[in-house]
């Protein structure tokens, strides 16, 4: 079972500003290749960061509307959310390593 969340119109406002800690959300698309790279990198940071950070992925084929919003040139983009604000956003795709370490110099 996933740790993952899975964000679309309907749950995106709420889950970024209800959620009682940061959220790192993926911007993805199904048919990008570095996306899917992404996938077990963070699958793993969800286990251990569970608690502490919720991880959540937006499909952008889905939700254009939201990645609009957010200025969502590029995928895959993470973008951390604190209290429903974004605090950072990195475009591409990166090892688990440099992702923990964008989320820790973030907060």
């Amino acid at each position: 079972m996933s740790l993952i969340q899975k964000l679309q119109e309907q749950n995106f406002s709420e889950a970024i500003s209800s959620s009682s800690g940061p959220v790192l959300v993926d911007f993805w698309a199904e048919w990008c290749g570095p996306c899917k790279m992404m996938n077990p990198v963070l699958e793993n940071l969800a286990g251990e960061l569970d608690g502490a950070v919720a991880i959540a992925k937006l499909n952008v084929d889905d939700s254009p509307e939201i990645a609009q919003r957010y200025n969502v040139r590029g995928i895959p983009t993470l973008i951390l959310f604190n209290n429903g604000e974004v605090v950072a956003q990195r475009t591409g795709a990166a090892s688990q390593q440099q992702v923990k370490a964008f989320i820790e110099q973030s907060l």
